[in-house]
């Protein structure tokens, strides 16, 4: 099948019961990203569009849509446009359950990492703090947001940093290299479901 998109407001075409936005592109990374406020407020979300997009200079961007549930610009967007600086904290499958729970649509003063019962880790180069227990992360200064095409139901924008200092924990070193069967990163498939990285194979890039 094939539709165009402009006929389908909210990526419904006729015989799916729920939008296709999130399971076009799948898995995709999640940027649980730790961001504060002027005022000091702590904030911790997930995202699912995110990324690295350039290796030297290392950066990475991740997109935020939507609106706060109390109006204006989510807390993600906001506190970049005062302070910009964020922190991506990698999520594991042992941190999935945390990290749903940052899924959730707080009040501005609330800070999503202490009421997911995560401890913070201060950062080096930044003022956000980073998901200590996570086993990468990425301590990164904002040099652009740029407003994406939107429409009358939701706003988008993308926040775009170069990363600074990088967090890798020793135990998930072997022989020099990343390994990620010990990390077991999640990913995000769509609807409500996930994936866990934990099977692995090789193919070696030809020349």
């Amino acid at each position: 099948m094939h539709f165009v998109v402009d006929d389908h407001p909210g990526l419904r075409p006729p015989g799916f019961k729920h939008s296709l936005y999130a399971c076009l592109v799948t898995p995709r990374p999640i940027g649980w990203m730790t961001t504060v406020s002027a005022a000091g407020v702590l904030n911790l979300a997930p995202f699912s569009f995110f990324n690295l997009i350039a290796s030297d200079p290392l950066c990475c961007m991740y997109c935020v849509n939507g609106a706060h549930a109390s109006g204006g610009p989510k807390d993600s967007l906001a506190n970049v446009r005062e302070v910009g600086e964020f922190v991506f904290n990698l999520c594991t499958a042992e941190l999935g359950p945390q990290m749903n729970l940052t899924a959730a649509n707080s009040p501005r003063d609330i800070d999503e990492m202490a009421a997911a019962g995560l401890e913070a880790a201060a950062s080096i180069a930044v003022r956000p703090p980073r998901v200590k227990a996570s086993p990468i992360a990425l301590e990164c200064k904002v040099f652009d947001i740029v407003d994406l095409p939107s429409s009358e139901r939701t706003r988008n924008a993308m926040v775009m940093g170069r990363v600074e200092v990088v967090h890798i924990a020793d135990e998930v070193v072997v022989d020099g290299m990343i390994d990620f069967e010990r990390i077991r990163p999640l990913g995000r498939m769509g609807y409500n479901d996930y994936a866990v990285a934990d099977e692995l194979f090789t193919m070696v890039r030809p020349d």
